[in-house]
């Protein structure tokens, strides 16, 4: 993504970008769903964030306490497993990057705690998005970026997760994210958006067509014009 694009980007709101990839019919719209952010009195977390993607596959593992958790996967269903026994996902963040991690479902633990955040931040991460749950809050909420998740535990992630692989191809609310797609993280929508990178050159081809033909349907409707008939008017071409 090119300064030029990023700038052109961050003129539009979340909402505007999903209308782009429903009219592309990009699966969900981007939309990446009921996810929320933790709360922090940080200014800079109530701005829009804009920057590639980069991921984090974690897989099921059983432990003395969850002796019934699920079972990995067959190798069969994975990417191949390229992170080192031992070594720590934060370390690998991609700098500039917002890190997003895909954990098995229904697990009570944390995929993402203080200390993992903290070194992704060191290591320059813009953002940190999971669909599954994060901990040590009162950490997240002072690091500055902006940190999103599905729920919140005490448990940390050894006692179910592990990861598997950094940089390949996640599902986050059905949505398939690549690493190097767009993530629009915009708090005033309280929303994200994964923009897939072919893309997005169409969707900021789209976006100031969308944008001016409701910007003209809103002022049709302002002077008595039916929504239906707004709609006729500026959106039937698009």
């Amino acid at each position: 993504m090119s300064s030029a694009q990023l700038k052109a980007l961050a003129s539009y709101t979340a909402c505007d970008i999903s209308d782009a990839l429903l009219k592309l019919n990009v699966p969900s719209a981007g939309f990446l769903a009921d996810l929320t952010p933790i709360r922090t009195a940080y200014p800079s977390t109530t701005t829009k964030t804009i920057a590639p993607a980069s991921t984090v596959l974690l897989v099921s593992k059983p432990s003395a306490s969850f002796s019934h958790a699920p079972l990995p996967p067959s190798p069969a269903d994975l990417p191949e497993p390229n992170i080192k026994p031992g070594i720590p996902y934060a370390d690998l963040t991609t700098p500039h990057t917002v890190v997003l991690l895909s954990q098995p479902a229904g697990q009570k633990c944390a995929v993402v705690g203080g200390i993992m955040a903290v070194r992704m931040k060191v290591l320059g991460a813009r953002g940190i998005v999971t669909d599954g749950r994060v901990r040590d809050l009162e950490t997240l909420g002072s690091l500055g970026l902006p940190v999103w998740s599905r729920a919140t535990s005490t448990i940390g992630a050894g006692a179910e997760a592990k990861a598997w692989a950094h940089n390949v191809p996640i599902t986050i609310s059905g949505v398939q994210i690549t690493p190097g797609d767009i993530i629009v993280i915009d708090p005033s929508e309280n929303g994200i958006v994964s923009i897939p990178q072919t893309k997005l050159d169409a969707v900021l081809e789209l976006l100031p067509r969308l944008v001016a033909a409701d910007e003209k349907v809103i002022e049709d409707v302002e002077k008595g014009v039916d929504v239906g008939e707004a709609f006729r008017r500026h959106r039937s071409n698009l």
